[in-house]
């Protein structure tokens, strides 16, 4: 049995990859490879298409014995997001319900989602916890909602277990440096910060300067995504363990590896 990892040739995606593989596990990826890269893959069998198409998919689920998913696929932008909201909507939440209607179709149980913190939207309380009011402020953050909320729903329905992890800013490269951070254009801080400091970049721009901070300017969670990885893989032995739904914050992840 396999276990099938979309958005696979990802940042995050292909260091899940890596790590099933380390493991000796079975390995399905799907990628359009609109941003992900085929290099970035260690191993596993890639299918190239959108999760999106119905077809597609259900040819990749007719072909192989899966057991489980690991759904990363999606867009991620948040500034993006505001100027195409369709963009957003079109892809992450059609792709996330074509994905649970296949799933539903090939009575496949388990799923793994990779949601985001954004759904909280503005903090009414810190640190902010998983009954937190989830009112997000953008069409990224409202997009993965929508998908939690139809795992939520199919879960009542059909009894399809989902693990959404609500993480924060991600971090970090694959321990022996092959793989990492690869964003064409790139919009993280820190591959950001070290392309200034290698000469790559004139110079780094923080915006907002009324943060409660001392200098005025945010500060941000990060976790290091081999420990991100490792959640995923405790929260899918979770599912099969329990059989319970169960959404987690990115800072939650403590519980199962470290923060950084």
């Amino acid at each position: 049995m396999a276990i099938l990892v979309t958005g696979g040739a990802g940042y995050i995606g292909s260091h899940c990859v890596a790590a099933l593989i380390e493991r000796g596990a079975d390995v399905v990826v799907v990628d359009d490879l609109s941003k992900g890269h085929k290099a970035a893959l260690k191993g596993g069998r890639l299918y190239v298409g959108s999760v999106a198409d119905r077809d597609f998919l259900r040819e990749v689920f007719t072909k192989e014995s899966i057991e489980a998913v690991i759904h990363f696929a999606a867009f991620s932008l948040v500034g993006e997001s505001m100027t195409v909201p369709e963009k957003y909507f079109r892809n992450n939440v059609t792709a996330g319900l074509t994905l649970i209607e296949t799933m539903l179709e090939f009575k496949v149980p388990y799923l793994v989602f990779s949601s985001t913190a954004a759904t909280f939207g503005e903090p009414e309380y810190v640190p902010i916890d998983e009954k937190h009011p989830q009112h997000p402020t953008n069409p990224y953050g409202e997009s993965k909602l929508i998908v939690e909320q139809m795992l939520r729903w199919c879960d009542h329905a059909h009894g399809l277990k989902f693990c959404a992890l609500r993480y924060f800013n991600v971090a970090g490269a694959w321990h022996d440096g092959s793989i990492g951070e690869d964003h064409r254009p790139e919009s993280h801080l820190i591959p950001m910060i070290l392309s200034v400091a290698q000469g790559k970049r004139d110079h780094l721009s923080l915006f907002g300067t009324d943060y409660p901070t001392k200098d005025g300017t945010c500060v941000r969670d990060y976790i290091h995504v081999e420990d991100l990885i490792d959640a995923h893989f405790l929260a899918l032995e979770y599912l099969k363990k329990s059989n319970r739904f169960h959404a987690r914050r990115g800072d939650d992840c403590a519980r199962w590896c470290i923060m950084v």
